[in-house]
């Protein structure tokens, strides 16, 4: 069969989604075509002569684009067999996506969408968190890594790749898809495997390695021996890594990981409101967040969190103390705006749903936000979330420098909680590396990505 994989959207990186699926495709004998919308146009053409289209969907940002696409396909092309694949596509079971894809296929689905290439038959969703073999990514039916998002540092930008060495997670954070999907297992990748994409990317250019793994030490000895194998075959790649904050704090081994060329940390802070982060189950509090970047600092590795300012709950003093604690940390050089105004996500299955505090404030499931909607009691925070958000859409659309942006957003929050907005003062903040792409996992398209997926000879 001659089978089309289509990424929309992979946080800026080379879709890994594309490429593993298209090894293990290749494999069953399969011929493999490949689209990524983040940075090439739909072209009709590239349909021509498939017999399936299978669209990746990692992230809530790539299941609403691949919904959009999956439609266009579905009109001009009725007649071909359309599967979501990936995280998100437990959403599969929504009618709206029903009504244009023909199955879904939910975390480990590399042995599924095999399966289904061989046949295209009908089938219902199906939900794997097993073991499954995996094959060194190809790389080759992509565009190349100079198409995709940079290291930026140093004023320079170098060439990044993105690998993953395990998938799934220990944890059960409420907020998270992960383990709705998982349930508290996660499955690691063969570090042969590893070392093998990583060679690859490394013949494309990359000089800059991102382990994208929900949380890279969910198996530390495991990560341990990849980040070591990885170094050793090429010992001046750099790394960034995504650890949850009591791992930061468990780990006894961040002056190896320094001298192994770890950069950067992006870690999953959320909140500063101690309430906030019980009832998201993250397992830390504001004071575990300040020693983090104590610890990662003392070893100069630097950290970059990620923030989710706007739950049901939220009031403006804790967007105010979220501002608050990335000045006295000195973060704001490793803040992205977009973060500032996300809302929280509720797709169906969501953990959250558990709570009291959310069940009680959300509407009927809206098919086509995938998502529950929810206002907050106090409408002046929803209004602040969409002025932090418009901001951070502006500036990047705009090219408006980030912390100009943040600068905008820090001064509506304090007008917001009734403060004089002239302390939002930042000043020159310490220089963090970080990649250039600046969007996020759990926001809304942007009318850009939309553009490109449904215009016709659009970008």
């Amino acid at each position: 069969m001659r089978i089309l994989l289509i990424s929309t959207y992979e946080l800026g990186h080379q879709p890994l989604h594309v490429a593993s699926p298209a090894a293990r495709l290749r494999h069953e004998g399969h011929e493999v075509v490949a689209l990524d919308l983040a940075v090439e146009d739909f072209d009709p053409g590239r349909l021509d002569g498939c017999d399936g289209v299978a669209i990746s969907v990692p992230m809530h940002t790539a299941m609403r684009l691949g919904v959009e696409v999956a439609g266009r396909i579905r009109a001009e092309r009725p007649e071909l067999p359309i599967v979501f694949y990936g995280l998100y596509a437990a959403v599969g079971r929504d009618p709206a996506v029903g009504a244009v894809a023909d199955h879904a296929f939910v975390g480990e689905y590399e042995g599924a969408l095999a399966a289904w290439a061989a046949t295209l038959d009908a089938a219902p969703v199906v939900v794997d968190a097993g073991r499954t073999p995996f094959l060194a990514p190809a790389r080759d039916v992509l565009p190349p890594l100079d198409r995709y998002a940079r290291l930026e540092i140093g004023g320079e930008r170098r060439i990044a790749g993105y690998v993953e060495a395990s998938h799934g997670c220990r944890h059960r954070c409420r907020h998270c898809p992960v383990p709705v999907v998982y349930d508290g297992r996660m499955r690691t990748v063969a570090i042969d495997v590893t070392v093998a994409d990583v060679a690859s990317q490394v013949e494309m250019g990359a000089t800059h390695i991102t382990f994208g793994d929900p949380d890279f030490l969910n198996a530390p000895v495991h990560a341990r021996r990849v980040l070591d194998a990885v170094h050793t075959t090429f010992p001046d790649l750099t790394f960034d890594l995504t650890v949850k904050v009591s791992h930061i704090l468990e780990f006894d081994h961040w002056d190896e990981m320094a001298r192994r060329n770890v950069l950067f940390v992006i870690s999953a802070f959320e909140s500063t409101d101690d309430a906030t982060l019980r009832l998201l189950d993250k397992g830390h509090t504001a004071a575990d967040m300040a020693r983090s970047v104590e610890i990662l600092r003392r070893e100069g590795i630097e950290i970059r969190p990620t923030w989710l300012p706007f739950v049901p709950w939220t009031e403006p003093s804790h967007v105010r103390d979220i501002f608050t604690f990335i000045a006295e940390h000195d973060l704001f050089g490793a803040t992205d705006p977009v973060q500032m105004g996300l809302r929280l996500l509720l797709p169906a299955g969501s953990l959250l749903l558990e709570l009291d505090e959310v069940r009680t404030r959300i509407g009927p499931y809206d098919p086509d936000a995938l998502t529950y909607p929810w206002r907050n009691p106090d409408p002046e925070v929803d209004a602040l979330q969409q002025r932090l958000a418009d901001l951070a859409a502006d500036g990047a659309d705009r090219g408006i420098p980030a912390l100009e942006t943040l600068t905008a957003q820090w001064r509506t929050v304090l007008e917001a909680a009734g403060e004089n907005p002239d302390r939002a003062v930042i000043g020159t903040p310490r220089p963090v590396p970080g990649l250039t792409e600046s969007w996020f996992c759990c926001a809304e398209p942007t009318e850009t990505q939309r553009d490109r997926v449904t215009t016709p000879g659009c970008c």
